[in-house]
């Protein structure tokens, strides 16, 4: 790895133990040698976390005999952003609407269509967010024979009260809820009165500690950053990613630093119009005379983004709001260090200064103080990248098959209570 100081591979520190509520607390089924088939389904076929989850859920159930298959909303002739190992459906999206609002009610009507004629012989229909939900339960509540599961990762903050209501109904309406962390189970039982249950997470180890497919060199190389420290963030540019406080920090370390740091910025496609927030952004690194230190990648492909975990110095991760945050797990994997904010959903999994450095959420200074600790201490970056690889084996994609498959077997068996909410009628 192309890195100012090379990563130790010596004694694995300790780091917190994830702890979750797993979904055999409580549910007594028998186990069947022919598991009923399950639907997945989800409103997308681009690299976003829900989408991503799902994908790799799929296949992992495959992996252990499960029967699923897929159903996402895009283009058939295209697919999903990259190859999947497990039956797959692609239901028409609809045509691009001006507003959100538009978008999400016309993609809840195109999959509710599509999926009354797709899901004959599906018992189980697990949903991974919203609008998958919403279309799920509507054919539910109009006859179809169907238990519906969903996914919450996590709570959208919609201003619009149809889309308020929307994701209310989404989280209230199905048969059970499941969450990926302790956080937001509590948070549903505080908000809706909803008793989610908790299952991990999961990450691909042998993916991102693999040689990358494009040498580090050749992407340094390809936006300037030989000789610099390379910091990167994943997700785009949008209010949830902290990216505002990203480019605030920045500013703050830029001159402290020589040469200055290269921050690339990986990801960018979002059901969501963030193209106000990103001009903001932009407009402000202009005004900070940033604009030379910023690389902007866009969506790449699954071996670009492994490659670019190996070409970075530190994932730099101010999310204000994670379901779980795949993509700490994923950089902890290749064994690159981690700064990220101290929200709850990282305390589950990760203590500052072992696993990863940990910052106040929405502090510009705070990060900048963060960033510059990993850059300029060796001994750290080395801790923190040894560190990686042993807090991400914690969560395997193998784990999470099992748990979701006593759910589905659950569900199947009608052994699962339908869920209690504070409105629920």
């Amino acid at each position: 790895m192309n890195r100012p100081a090379p990563l130790s591979h010596g004694r694995l520190r300790a780091a917190r133990t994830p702890h979750h509520s797993g979904p055999s607390v409580g549910l007594e089924i028998t186990h069947h040698m022919n598991p009923a088939p399950v639907a997945l389904v989800t409103y997308s076929t681009r690299p976003r976390g829900g989408v991503v989850h799902t994908l790799h859920l799929a296949e992992a159930l495959t992996a252990i005999g499960r029967p699923v298959r897929i159903f996402g909303l895009g283009d058939p002739d295209v697919g999903f952003f990259r190859p999947v190992d497990a039956p797959v459906t692609i239901i028409p999206a609809p045509p691009h609407l001006p507003t959100l609002e538009k978008r999400v009610f016309a993609s809840i009507e195109a999959l509710t269509s599509g999926l009354a004629a797709g899901l004959d012989g599906y018992p189980v229909v697990h949903t991974q967010d919203c609008i998958a939900a919403r279309a799920a339960v509507h054919l539910r509540d109009d006859g179809l024979p169907i238990r519906v599961i969903r996914t919450v990762h996590h709570v959208d903050d919609f201003t619009t009260e149809a889309l308020i209501e929307c994701q209310r109904r989404s989280i209230l309406d199905p048969d059970h809820v499941l969450v990926v962390s302790r956080h937001w189970r509590d948070g549903l039982s505080t908000e809706f009165g909803v008793a989610a249950t908790v299952v991990t997470n999961g990450v691909d180890t042998r993916r991102f500690a693999v040689d990358p497919a494009i040498p580090v060199s050749t992407l340094r190389a390809r936006i300037g950053a030989a000789g610099r420290s390379l910091l990167l963030t994943v997700g785009g540019i949008e209010p949830r990613k902290g990216s505002m406080e990203l480019i605030e920090a920045l500013a703050m370390i830029r001159d402290e630093l020589d040469p200055p740091p290269l921050l690339v910025v990986v990801g960018g496609h979002s059901f969501q119009d963030h193209r106000r927030y990103r001009k903001q952004v932009l407009d402000r690194a202009e005004q900070l005379a940033l604009t030379e230190h910023i690389r902007m990648v866009g969506t790449v492909s699954d071996a670009e983004l492994t490659s670019w975990y190996h070409a970075a110095d530190v994932l730099v991760f101010p999310s204000v709001k994670e379901g779980f945050g795949l993509v700490v797990l994923e950089a902890m994997a290749a064994g690159l260090p981690v700064i990220a904010s101290d929200i709850p959903v990282f305390r589950e999994f990760l203590d500052d200064g072992v696993g990863a450095v940990l910052t106040p959420v929405g502090d510009a200074a705070g990060l900048a103080g963060g960033i510059r600790r990993v850059i300029t201490d060796p001994a750290l970056r080395s801790s923190l990248g040894a560190t990686g690889p042993g807090v991400a084996s914690m969560f395997t994609w193998a784990a999470c098959a099992r748990q979701h498959a006593e759910v589905h077997d659950a569900a199947a068996a009608g052994a699962l209570r339908r869920q209690s909410g504070f409105d629920s009628a």
